[in-house]
């Protein structure tokens, strides 16, 4: 085949249509759980902001044809530094490991997933960013496990994030990996 076999742009821009539908449901029920929840914390605006940075990452990505894996990694790392330290100076203890760090989380796993799925072909390219982010989640474990985190409901839904977005991204990419590992391993 002289030719890659790419998702045909009708598939692309029908999947990326399905998951703004679900990008602004998602909003809504954000907004909705933080009115009724806590009306004075307005925390669904960083979330809403999140949703926002996502597909304004996928669609720069899509459209300039960049890879763009290895610099969501070191904006989660920025970004979650920068929050800590307004954590700290603030006195507002504890906001930004239960509430900013894990929806950053999400929303990195959730740009790495929709860049599989857009661009499955290309999916080695940044698998070891993938990686890294999958194993940034998974040391939320050891807060939880530790008790520094004490709302742990967000911590929880981006590891489980986290863990599909892993097996979801194998799953798509099986035969590109399996060559992967047969053309580094030579098995």
């Amino acid at each position: 085949m002289i030719y890659p076999q790419k998702l045909s742009s009708r598939k692309s821009e029908k999947i990326l249509k399905l998951l703004l539908i679900v990008s602004i449901i998602i909003a809504i029920i954000l907004i909705t759980i933080n009115k009724l929840t806590s009306p004075r914390i307005p925390w669904s605006a960083l979330a809403n902001c999140g949703i926002i940075y996502i597909w304004m990452t996928v669609m720069y990505s899509i459209k300039k044809g960049t890879n763009i894996a290895g610099h969501v990694l070191v904006q989660i790392i920025l970004i979650s530094s920068v929050i800590l330290y307004i954590d700290e100076k603030t006195g507002f203890k504890g906001w930004s490991i239960n509430i900013a760090i894990p929806i950053i989380l999400i929303v990195a796993n959730i740009i790495m997933l929709i860049l599989t799925i857009v661009n499955h072909k290309e999916y080695i390219k940044y698998a070891i960013y993938q990686l890294i982010i999958v194993l940034i989640s998974l040391m939320t474990i050891i807060l939880i496990i530790k008790k520094l985190i004490e709302i742990e409901l967000l911590s929880k839904i981006a590891i489980i994030i986290s863990i599909l977005n892993l097996l979801l991204s194998l799953i798509l990419c099986y035969k590109d990996v399996k060559e992967a590992i047969i053309r580094k391993f030579h098995m």
